[in-house]
């Protein structure tokens, strides 16, 4: 009996303890919208240095219960270590600033992405992905409209 509740232990506890110490890794990237699309376009810088947040709220009365900042990469990347599975939250990853002082408009619809942050979701990874999240040029660059034009519907 003693052998039996060792093996179960061994087989079924453990690993369930390991996982849940296990971080997750949540990734994504920052952009500047260099024409004002409210999209990414070939015009598209990614920032290097622009702040991002981790945000999560209880699904039950939308309390903060969690938050973690992280910073761009070189190439406009960022990853954020969730030390703990936000299961009960919803969160969102969210622009805080940006490293350019040109672009710095937060792109509404672009400013936040919601990221599922639990392993009870089917999923065998520990990385977790985000959305793209953009600021805004303030001036647009003089060859926007050149670049836009292959985004144009052609008409039959």
């Amino acid at each position: 009996m003693a052998k039996n509740l060792l093996l179960w232990f061994a087989l079924c506890v453990l690993p369930a303890i390991v996982i849940a110490q296990d971080p997750l890794l949540l990734k994504g990237s920052v952009y500047c919208d260099s024409c004002r699309c409210g999209f990414e376009t070939d015009a598209s810088k990614y920032l290097a240095g622009a702040v991002v947040r981790i945000e999560c709220r209880s699904r039950a009365n939308s309390e903060l219960t969690y938050q973690k900042e992280g910073v761009t990469d070189s190439s406009g990347n960022y990853n954020v270590l969730v030390e703990s599975d936000r299961g009960d939250d919803y969160c969102d990853a969210v622009l805080v600033k940006s490293s350019d002082p040109e672009c710095s408009e937060p792109t509404k619809g672009r400013d936040r992405a919601r990221v599922i942050l639990t392993r009870n979701n089917g999923m065998s990874s520990n990385t977790r992905f985000a959305n793209p999240m953009g600021f805004l040029k303030h001036t647009p660059l003089a060859s926007c409209s050149k670049i836009l034009k292959k985004y144009e519907e052609a008409e039959d």
